[in-house]
């Protein structure tokens, strides 16, 4: 059975065929129309039909997304690409496309695809951790995505940073209006501007600040400590509630060097256990693990 994937980004637009064992039999990339609602609903239906033309019959279409479907009112909200916000987006799509559409957070499709054949392949519970611009979260449970009765499970990035101290409440809210949001801590993006903001600074890359960090900046260094403490703290905080089998990190700011191996320890004192051994693994696939756990959703389609 084959199934098209598509990973709608804020840059960009991926579509993908995948086969029954996971092969990716065809992909394609475009530009994302920026806050253009109807212009974005075109690009993808376009994506859709030369992958039907390339790879024959499909099953179905999975669409992952930023923000999420509200279950009570069709509608999509919570979408950092704010055009989609109060759009009726599934139903626009099948309209258009004239086929049977599911979608899914972005984090959570990341998730389906690392439990299904990716780094946590057999795990019962898999929580999976987007750390890029952004950061978030999705919960794949049995293989299959759990969203929660309101649309909202793993919507970890919104959530308040814990035991946060005077420094961390002083930041200025957050896009979505709340304050002290993981997303203005634990992401690249707000690990950049903390460095920057600590040490009066112009903004560098993460990836920059963890090569001085390693090689003695004391600054830098301390910067990485700063983002390794409150990770963990995040994480504590979702080991206490859901206690996964594995934790699977993704983005560009999870291929850091050694982030891994500095978290692990560093969780064991934010949780209510006297020991923990849940394994954190690196993404198999990639930041091609949204467009195939997008894929993967065809599966549930009948659900």
């Amino acid at each position: 059975m084959k199934r098209i994937g598509i990973d709608l980004g804020g840059t960009k637009i991926e579509a993908a065929v995948l086969g029954s064992a996971g092969d990716i039999l065809w992909s394609e990339r475009v530009p994302t129309p920026k806050g253009d609602y109807a212009g974005t609903l075109q690009a993808i239906a376009q994506l859709v039909e030369r992958a039907k033309v390339n790879s024959g019959e499909v099953a179905g279409v999975g669409v992952a997304t930023p923000g999420s479907e509200n279950p009570q009112t069709g509608l999509h909200r919570n979408a950092n690409s704010t055009c989609l916000n109060g759009m009726p987006l599934r139903q626009d799509l099948q309209r258009l496309i004239g086929m049977r559409v599911r979608t899914a957070n972005d984090a959570n499709c990341f998730a389906l695809s690392e439990a299904i054949d990716g780094s946590a392949i057999g795990a019962k519970v898999v929580f999976g951790v987007i750390l890029g611009t952004g950061c978030g979260g999705g919960i794949v449970v049995d293989q299959i995505v759990r969203n929660g009765a309101n649309g909202i499970a793993g919507e970890w990035g919104h959530t308040a940073l814990a035991n946060a101290d005077v420094v961390e409440r002083a930041r200025k809210k957050c896009w979505c209006g709340r304050a002290c949001c993981l997303e203005q801590f634990i992401s690249g993006s707000a690990v950049e501007m903390d460095h920057t903001l600590v040490n009066n600074t112009t903004l560098i890359p993460l990836k920059r600040i963890a090569e001085q960090a390693a090689a003695g900046d004391a600054a830098c260094a301390a910067t990485i400590q700063r983002w390794i403490h409150r990770l963990a703290r995040a994480l504590g905080g979702v080991i206490n509630v859901l206690d996964p089998d594995v934790i699977v990190l993704g983005g560009g700011a999870s291929l850091v060097d050694g982030l891994v191996e500095r978290l692990t320890p560093a969780i064991l004192p934010t949780i209510f256990a006297d020991s923990w051994s849940t394994p954190i693994r690196l993404a198999k696939f990639g930041d091609s693990s949204g467009v195939r756990g997008a894929a993967w959703l065809c599966d549930t389609l009948a659900s």
